[in-house]
């Protein structure tokens, strides 16, 4: 391969050089993590406590990381101008969330001490909690992403008249939306900060495209 075709290779995929935040952001959440681990800003809601603890919630948990990381690649492949938008969204908010947490640092003591089952479930439960402290939780990225994701989803060309992928992708951001908060993992407070900053993001990178963008194709004539 000459050297020609390595750069036309090159620019022709340089978008993909985003991604190269990604490692940036686990160091930094990985420093976090290790040093946010006592001395915190408790986040609690009344209705926290009214929140049963519910096991099998693990299971869209965990769903959440290839629900990002595979649709962030198939993007990347499918759908350049949706992949850039995307991880515009994402990147931003994450880091948004990693500034909160060095500046506020917070967690939660919502995480039950003992189990009801004993089961594959609980299992994994505590598999996750033990690789995941109750810290640096505030705004939800669990929440943030999967909405981030969902709307990536549902603009992506290659999904366009497909509304059942669309419909899956909804029901699995509603799952996994809901798991953070029957695993004990957030608080309701994150939750709602997860949308908060998710709206205020999307109006930023999504909602300032021309009003032709958003129209129906069947419509732009008229």
């Amino acid at each position: 391969m000459n050297k020609t075709t390595l750069k036309g290779l090159f620019e022709k995929n340089a978008h993909a050089l985003i991604l190269l935040y990604v490692p940036l952001y686990f160091i930094w959440f990985n420093y976090l993590e290790q040093t946010v681990t006592s001395h915190f800003h408790i986040i609690h809601m009344w209705i926290d406590d009214q929140i049963p603890f519910i096991e099998y919630f693990v299971v869209p948990y965990i769903l959440w990381f290839p629900y990002v990381a595979l649709t962030i690649l198939l993007l990347l492949f499918t759908d350049k101008d949706e992949y850039i938008k995307a991880c515009k969204f994402l990147f931003i908010g994450m880091t948004i969330f990693l500034i909160i947490s060095s500046l506020y640092p917070n967690g939660h003591y919502l995480r039950p001490m003992t189990f009801e089952h004993d089961n594959i479930f609980v299992t994994l439960t505590q598999l996750i909690y033990s690789n995941d402290t109750s810290t640096n939780l505030f705004p939800s990225i669990h929440v943030y992403n999967s909405i981030g994701v969902n709307i990536a989803i549902h603009r992506c060309r290659l999904f366009k008249d497909n509304k059942y992928v669309k419909a899956a992708s909804s029901v699995i951001m509603v799952s996994i939306i809901l798991s953070t908060m029957f695993l004990k993992q957030h608080s309701v407070f994150d939750v709602i900060c997860g949308f908060i900053m998710a709206a205020a993001l999307y109006r930023s990178i999504y909602a300032t495209e021309p009003a032709y963008k958003t129209v129906p194709e069947s419509l732009r004539n008229f």
